[in-house]
């Protein structure tokens, strides 16, 4: 039996972001980086970088740095993502076909294969993806093995579906709603805080404003016309 992986959730959500710069080094042709030019491209301290790094594993030499190919592929395989993990999307708001558009999911290896809402048109595609009526769910998610879910549906219905969900064998909930669920210790739910990353994104802001030093306008003299 493997040994359970240890991390930190502000770690976990870093990862994405070497494998993005790591990607694009790779596809420039560099085969190794140092952890200094790791921490300089996404404003983190070595150390850090270190750290996060002993988490999938791959070693790095001295004065060489970290071979970029293996790194790619321990993080993908730490994170899951060298293969596809397929997921149902419910509810077709102008939200949720946004996400169904989104290519880049396939980048970090998400697939979603069919969406659902109340009474979508017989036949109705978003963006080449089927969109079934919710009371396929079940019946769906049994036959293909599906474990993973995203929520999309406005915030009233969001319990109500979520526990449909759970019910159908569902073990992950992607929760695009401001609905806080109650489920199951057992299943795993992330929620997107757009408000919360908002917030500190404005108050950041107006404390930058507030400690801005405004520049004084040059003194005129006489009547001078510009």
């Amino acid at each position: 039996m493997p040994a359970p992986k240890v991390y930190t959730i502000p770690a976990l959500k870093r990862l994405p972001a070497y494998l993005h710069h790591l990607r694009a080094l790779h596809a420039s042709g560099e085969r190794s980086v140092p952890s200094p030019a790791l921490a300089r491209a996404l404003r983190l301290d070595s150390m850090t970088v270190r750290k996060d790094l002993e988490l999938i594993g791959v070693a790095g030499l001295t004065g060489v740095g970290y071979p970029v190919e293996k790194l790619i592929d321990g993080i993908e395989t730490f994170l899951g993502w060298k293969n596809s993990s397929e997921a149902f999307l419910a509810g077709t708001s102008e939200f949720g076909k946004a996400l169904l558009g989104f290519r880049g999911f396939s980048a970090y290896g998400l697939k979603i294969i069919a969406a659902f809402d109340r009474n979508p048109p017989e036949g109705e595609t978003i963006h080449g993806i089927p969109v079934f009526p919710f009371s396929e769910f079940r019946h769906l998610t049994e036959r293909l093995k599906i474990r993973m879910a995203i929520l999309c549906v406005n915030d009233a219905d969001a319990q109500k579906v979520a526990d449909r969900m759970v019910e159908a064998g569902i073990l992950a909930i992607w929760n695009f709603t401001r609905q806080t669920l109650h489920l199951p210790p057992e299943i795993i739910t992330q929620q997107v805080n757009l408000a919360g990353d908002l917030a500190v994104l404005s108050v950041r802001l107006a404390e930058k404003l507030h400690n801005t030093t405004a520049v004084p306008e040059p003194e005129r003299k006489g009547e001078e016309i510009l």
